[in-house]
């Protein structure tokens, strides 16, 4: 019957086998996939992870370029969908001070020369917790974090206070960046600030370039690392955050640090600067 169709019986058994290896080829690939996104975020995309995953592939004996590997993540529903935020988290609507911009279009050259602060939502069963984070903008590293169910600026104080506490560079001047929120301007947390020896700078204009860091961060820890979803309580999500941010800081690659982690980055300072700015011809170094 084989030999109706022009196909001698040993190729068809060779087609067959090399189609049987594929399939199991692709059975492993998708194995790795979901394995290395529950351990290191759920929404992990397909540059990354083929980077990631290539020396294990390797060692299994799977030879595979980047093109074919996007086709299975495509064939079997595992490529990361874009999803857009929603929920407002800043009131610039106020009676307090609000500092000039210090840092636009001027990029860091050490850790712990610019920190930038924001606050994001994380849904939970009995409604929304936040999140305020102080990220090192050099390294990408989380200074400080602070969840809790509430907007106070005890919650941005408590994370910037963290983040002091984790610094490795103490003796150098650093600025700290933020949008004009309330509890920013509020003068709590700028004379709190300042105390530390840290010097106060914010956005002037909605612009999300102007805090890009802050806000791309804020996104990578709700979707890859499942904080997007509703979470049954706020100790839970303490949890999860706390798990995540460990994750992110020690475990998670960024192209933008050349494949690096953050933690790496910030105790070596070994890598150029990154800016996520679309214009990225005007920018100068920043000099304190």
């Amino acid at each position: 019957m084989i030999q109706c169709f022009g196909v001698s019986k040993q190729a068809f058994y060779k087609r067959l086998k090399s189609h049987q290896k594929r399939q199991c080829q692709q059975q492993i690939i998708i194995r790795l996939i979901k394995e290395y996104r529950r351990q290191y975020g759920l929404r992990t995309g397909g540059i990354k992870l083929y980077q990631e995953l290539k020396a294990d592939m390797k060692r299994l004996g799977i030879k595979i370029g980047r093109d074919k590997f996007y086709r299975i993540m495509r064939m079997n529903n595992l490529l990361v969908p874009k999803l857009k935020r929603f929920h407002i988290t800043t009131d610039s609507k106020h009676r307090f001070f609000k500092y000039k911009n210090l840092v636009k279009d001027k990029v860091p050259t050490r850790p712990e020369q610019l920190w930038v602060s924001d606050i994001t939502y994380i849904k939970t069963q009995n409604g929304h917790s936040y999140l305020a984070l102080v990220t090192d903008t050099y390294s990408k590293q989380i200074m400080g974090y602070k969840l809790a169910s509430h907007m106070k600026t005890s919650l941005c104080i408590d994370a910037l206070r963290m983040a002091i506490k984790n610094r490795k560079y103490k003796n150098q001047k650093l600025i700290h960046h933020s949008d004009r929120g309330i509890q920013y301007c509020n003068p709590q947390y700028t004379s709190f600030a300042e105390e530390h020896g840290i010097q106060m700078s914010m956005t002037e204009k909605y612009d999300p370039y102007e805090n890009a860091v802050a806000e791309r961060i804020n996104r990578t820890l709700k979707y890859e690392y499942d904080l997007i979803r509703t979470i049954k309580n706020t100790n839970l999500a303490r949890k999860m955050v706390k798990r995540a941010v460990e994750i992110y800081n020690n475990k998670r690659p960024h192209f933008s640090l050349k494949l690096n982690t953050p933690n790496f980055v910030h105790m070596n300072r070994n890598v150029d600067y990154h800016s996520y700015k679309r214009d990225k011809q005007n920018l100068e170094l920043l000099t304190i």
